[in-house]
C-alpha cells in the first residue's frame, strides 16, 4: 500500500505534490480541498507541507500565501512592478461605497438596513452593486428575522486585494488615523467599529440622500 493510499505521504513527496497541485490549480485551494485532491492525505500533514513550502519560497520571486483559508502562489511584492505591462488605472470608490465596504468588513454579515442604521442615510442598490462587481462583497444568505433581509459579507478577493490573511488583520481605528486613511470617512469607520446590530436603534431620522455610484 502506498503512502497516498494509506492517507499518509513522505514529507518531501507530499511537499512536491502540494506544490504541483497549487501551481496547476485554476483558483486558490483550502487545506481540505488539497487533502481530498491528493487522495485523502491527512489535513494536518497537508498544512505541514504548506508551511514548509511557504518557508522555502520566502526568499524566492514568488511566495506561497494564505488568504481567507485558501492557499495560492503570488508574485513577491517587491517584484510586482516587473510584471506590469501597462499603467494601472486607479479605480476610486465613492465616499458612499467606501463607507459601506468598511461597515461590511468590520461587522459582517450585515443587512442593508443595518448599514443604513450605521451611516444614517439610505444606501442605494447601485453602491452595493459596485462592490459586488469589484468582487469584494457577496450575498451571505438571509437573516432569520421578520422579512428575512439579505445579508452581505466580504469575499476572499477582498482579503487578497488588501493583503489580509483574515479579517482579524483589519487595522484598528488608531492605525488608520495614524496612516492618514480616515479622511473623509472617519466618522463612518469609527461608528462601524462601535456598532452592535443587536442593540436597539436610537437614532434620529436623517433626510440626506446617498451618494451615487463609484
Amino acid at each position: 500500500m502506498t503512502g497516498a493510499e494509506s492517507g499518509r505521504a513522505e514529507p518531501g513527496t507530499l511537499e512536491r505534490a502540494v506544490e504541483a497541485t497549487l501551481f496547476a490549480a485554476d483558483e486558490p485551494m483550502t487545506v481540505e480541498a488539497l487533502s481530498s485532491h491528493l487522495g485523502g492525505i491527512e489535513p494536518g500533514e497537508v498544512r505541514g507541507a504548506l508551511t514548509a513550502l511557504q518557508l522555502q519560497y520566502a526568499a524566492r520571486g514568488i511566495h506561497l500565501v494564505e488568504r481567507g483559508k485558501r492557499w495560492h502562489f503570488e508574485t513577491a511584492p517587491d517584484l510586482a512592478h516587473l510584471l506590469r505591462r501597462e499603467k494601472e488605472q486607479v479605480r476610486r470608490l465613492s465616499r458612499a461605497a467606501t463607507e459601506v465596504l468598511a461597515i461590511i468588513a468590520y461587522h459582517e454579515p450585515v443587512s442593508r438596513a443595518e448599514i443604513e442604521s450605521i451611516r444614517g442615510v439610505q444606501t442605494s442598490a447601485g453602491t452595493l452593486d459596485v462592490l459586488m462587481e469589484a468582487g469584494w462583497i457577496k450575498l451571505a444568505g438571509r437573516r432569520e428575522v421578520p422579512g428575512r433581509p439579505v445579508i452581505y459579507a466580504t469575499t476572499p478577493e477582498f482579503l487578497d486585494h488588501f493583503g489580509l490573511e483574515s479579517r482579524r488583520d483589519l487595522p484598528g481605528i488608531d492605525e488608520l488615523r495614524a496612516a492618514g486613511l480616515l479622511d473623509p470617512v472617519d466618522e463612518a469607520l469609527e461608528t462601524a467599529m462601535r456598532f452592535d446590530p443587536d442593540e436597539p436603534e436610537n437614532q434620529e431620522e436623517d433626510t440626506h440622500e446617498d451618494e451615487e455610484g463609484a
